[in-house]
């Protein structure tokens, strides 16, 4: 029997049998005889990268802008002016963590079920219209009524932007778009730190608190924002023409069926639909290290503000002064996910970041406290620019979880737990040790130890897999093979020719 032989240069040729070459044939665009060469591939990811991931990037920037505008105006004085101290907005942070991960979970499910092209503009609606909403807060019920409305209207939006993704990129593409993809909320934090240092300055106007006017600003431009990804986002591929922001489409008849062919190529199983995630203990690992690696940014992230201001800035420059931190954070995690993307490692690049961290916080925790405020803000920013591992902690999964079905809820999950964790990271730092928070510092210490051996567990888990799995893989004679493939009832990553990357 004859292969098919895909792509014309001879070095980096793909050969299918035709079996698994027809056996996507029921995927509109999926081309199984078409040929194509290198060159032509790199031309239509070039067209998915500069026309489809701008409107993705644009998404995350707003909701990255609604979630760190509570940070700005917390510095801005909500507390005091709504009657209340931090304990209630710690307090509110607990239930938006258990209420957003609850819609994360959500959020991959349904954007498969009803389309990320649709889902996606649909929760930024609603999200904006509910930002925009926290300009009339008036006292601490209604705080944490609109706090569980924005965990509810935002948590879905990211894993349904997951499985969007993973319908134009292929495996070893997607860990450097996730680094654009949490890059941009760098940028985002930063646009708002700038833009709260202006609109704070409206206090009074038209009888609002700046950090109403601050609200109100954030949710017009989402709410318009959410009707422009309505007319740019395709449904998939072979379906650039929808949509006016398109203008007519973005790839030709066969740029769409390369488009279509190249990913599911690069991964048939995304054709199967199993979801036996949940016993999966290599998925629990990478829960597991976004549980604990991630906690420091929840405690850090909503009090930088204040934490700069604490140190004799004033809190219109301390709201400035986050934005040199955010973008700082956004060149490293870019940095380091193409660094990992180039050499086809994970585990010691998350090592990396969790280094820099403990570094960072043992400045923080045992500087005095007389030292000057330029120092002490030189190590918020050194912290800040640690470079994020969470989209690489995602990539490594995904490229690590088949099939399809498997991967879906898997992501919706750790999306989930990427937000979980706030039920406690919100209340480590806490009114009664500030403005230093040298005990809730002390704590997070804690938690990046253990996140640097968790990923040093991880890497070494999938070492070993791929050391056991190789021994028993070829002790087969070619027959033995051929009746596995026959038989099994092993599926993507639980098969014994399955390689996971380390």
């Amino acid at each position: 029997m004859s292969n098919i032989i895909i792509e014309s240069d001879k070095d980096n040729a793909v050969v299918l049998s035709p079996e698994l070459a027809h056996s996507a044939d029921g995927v509109e665009g999926y081309d199984a005889e078409l040929e194509y060469t290198v060159d032509e591939e790199n031309r239509v990811r070039r067209l998915v990268d500069t026309r489809l991931m701008p409107w993705i990037l644009f998404s995350t920037f707003i909701l990255n802008m609604d979630r760190t505008n509570l940070s700005n105006a917390i510095s801005g004085g909500l507390p005091k002016n709504l009657g209340f101290t931090i304990t209630v907005v710690n307090n509110a942070g607990s239930m938006y963590a258990v209420l957003f991960s609850i819609a994360a979970f959500a959020g991959s499910i349904i954007g498969k079920r009803f389309g990320p092209h649709r889902v996606i503009p649909g929760m930024v609606l609603a999200w904006g219209i509910v930002t925009l909403s926290h300009g009339f807060i008036q006292n601490a019920s209604q705080y944490y009524l609109i706090r569980a409305l924005i965990a509810l209207t935002e948590g879905g939006v990211i894993p349904a932007t997951l499985v969007y993704l993973g319908s134009f990129y292929k495996r070893n593409e997607l860990a450097t778009r996730l680094s654009w993809f949490w890059g941009v909320q760098s940028i985002a934090s930063a646009v708002s730190g700038l833009m709260a240092s202006g609109l704070l300055q409206l206090e009074g106007v038209n009888g609002l608190n700046g950090w109403r006017w601050l609200f109100i600003v954030d949710g017009i431009i989402t709410i318009i924002s959410a009707f422009a990804f309505w007319q740019a986002l395709p449904r998939s591929s072979y379906h650039t023409k929808e949509g006016f922001l398109n203008f007519g489409g973005w790839l030709d008849e066969r740029q769409s069926r390369i488009a279509v062919t190249r990913v599911v190529r690069d991964d048939l199983l995304k054709l199967q639909y199993e979801t036996h995630t949940l016993v999966d203990y290599r998925v629990w690992g990478h829960l597991i290290i976004t549980l604990i690696g991630l906690t420091y940014g929840t405690p850090f992230g909503t009090y930088l503000p204040t934490i700069i201001n604490s140190y004799g800035f004033n809190v219109y420059v301390a709201n400035a002064l986050t934005a040199p931190n955010a973008i700082f954070g956004f060149l490293t995690m870019t940095t380091l996910a193409w660094h990992s993307d180039k050499y086809h490692e994970r585990g010691f690049h998350g090592v990396f970041t969790q280094v820099w961290l403990l570094i960072g916080f043992l400045l923080l925790e045992f500087l005095p406290d007389g030292t000057s405020k330029g120092v002490m803000y030189f190590v918020t920013f050194f912290i800040s620019g640690a470079p994020s591992v969470h989209p690489l902690n995602i990539a490594w999964m995904s490229e690590n979880t088949a099939p399809i079905g498997k991967r879906t809820v898997a992501s919706g999950l750790i999306i989930g737990f990427a937000n979980i964790y706030g039920t406690y990271a919100s209340q480590i730092y806490q009114a009664s040790d500030a403005p230093f928070f040298h005990t809730g510092n002390f704590i997070i210490l804690g938690f990046v130890s253990t996140a640097l051996l968790l990923w040093l567990n991880q890497k070494f888990l999938y070492l070993r897999l791929n050391k056991q799995r190789a021994a028993v893989w070829n002790a087969k004679s070619e027959e033995e093979k051929a009746d596995y493939n026959a038989t099994t009832t092993h599926k993507g990553s639980d098969r014994l020719d399955f390689v996971f990357k380390a």
